[in-house]
Order: structure tokens, then sequence, then C-alpha cells
């Protein structure tokens, strides 16, 4: 019981009241975020690189070698490991390709199966 009613008692203690907030304006609310320091916006470069898939991340979710992934999704090995080292970009259909890949590598693998 005394773990409950401390827990209850942090609970309490951790409440806002939102009347504060609610009073601010647009203006104002940018301001207080804009003014920390870990929450600043992202540059153009850094909201470029979230928007594109990483091949590295998508095959290593997938639990695929480099080679498994490229004869799985029909890339050519040399391709894959360029995308991966940097040394070359995914155009915007390959960025799309990964995109599906990523969300959903069954139904990729499954029509790209129906098409052999």
């Amino acid at each position: 019981m005394k773990r409950k009613a401390k827990a209850a008692r942090k609970l309490k203690a951790v409440k806002h009241d939102g009347r504060e907030f609610d009073a601010l304006t647009d203006a104002e609310i940018l301001q207080a975020a804009r003014s920390d320091p870990d929450a600043q916006p992202l540059s153009d470069e850094q909201l470029r690189r979230m928007q594109r898939p990483n091949p590295k991340v998508v095959r290593q979710a997938l639990g695929l070698s480099q080679e498994a992934f490229a004869e799985r999704f029909r890339i050519p090995i040399g391709t894959l490991r360029d995308w991966e080292q940097g040394r070359v970009e995914p155009d915007q259909a390959a960025r799309a390709y990964l995109m599906v890949i990523a969300r959903n590598p069954r139904a990729v693998r499954k029509a790209l199966e129906a098409a052999t």
C-alpha cells in the first residue's frame, strides 16, 4: 500500500496547470521553442538526409547480408555497396523502391517472384 500512495503523491506533484501554456500566443510558443538548445530546427541538409531511406538500415532491419538483399530485391551488388558506402546516392526511383522494401518487403518479394 505504501508504494501506491507514494506513486500517487509523485503523480500529483507532476501535474501542471495548462492555463498558463494555453494563454501563450503562437509567437511566444515559437520563441520558447527556438530558445531551447535541444529543440533547434533541422537544417535543410538534415531534413534531406532524414527523408532518404538508408539502404544499409533497410537491409540490416531485414537481417540480410548485402549479397542476400541484392539478390532478393534484384539490385546489383555493386550499386548496393555504392549506396551503403555513400559513393553514390540512390536516384528518386531507387529511393522510392527502398521505401517500399522497408515498408512491405514481403509484398515486394512476392511481386518479384510472380514476375519470374
